[in-house]
C-alpha cells in the first residue's frame, strides 16, 4: 500500500517561491498474521509460541491467546510478507492453524 503525502518545502531565497513536492511513503506493514482457534491447542502451546516465534511477552502471548479463543481468530503480527512468512511456516510446523492476510487499503 503506498500513500501519498504532500510537503510544502520553501526555497532558499533564490526566486521566494514554494515547491510542491509529493513524496511516497512506503507502509511496509501490509501483511498480518493470523492464529486460529481449535479444540487442539493449548493455551499454553499457543502463548509459548508466541514468545518463541513471534517474540511476544508473556502477557502479550497471554492476551492474544484469549482474543484468538473468544473471537476464532486473531492478527498476532503485522508486517512484511517476506517477515511473517518464516513465523507462519513455524507456527505451522507446531501444529497451529496460521495463515497471512493481506490488509485491505
Amino acid at each position: 500500500m503506498m500513500q501519498m503525502n504532500h510537503l510544502n518545502i520553501q526555497t532558499a531565497p533564490l526566486h521566494e517561491e514554494e515547491l510542491d513536492i509529493d513524496v511516497l511513503v512506503s507502509n511496509v506493514s501490509t501483511f498480518q498474521l493470523i492464529l486460529w482457534n481449535d479444540e487442539i491447542n493449548t493455551f499454553e502451546w499457543v502463548i509459548e509460541t508466541l514468545i518463541d516465534v513471534c517474540g511476544h511477552s508473556e502477557v502479550q502471548a497471554e492476551q492474544c491467546a484469549l482474543l484468538i479463543h473468544t473471537k476464532g481468530k486473531y492478527a498476532v503480527k503485522n508486517g512484511d510478507y517476506d517477515t511473517l512468512k518464516p513465523m507462519k511456516d513455524e507456527i505451522s510446523e507446531r501444529g497451529i492453524g496460521v495463515t497471512i492476510e493481506q490488509l485491505a487499503d
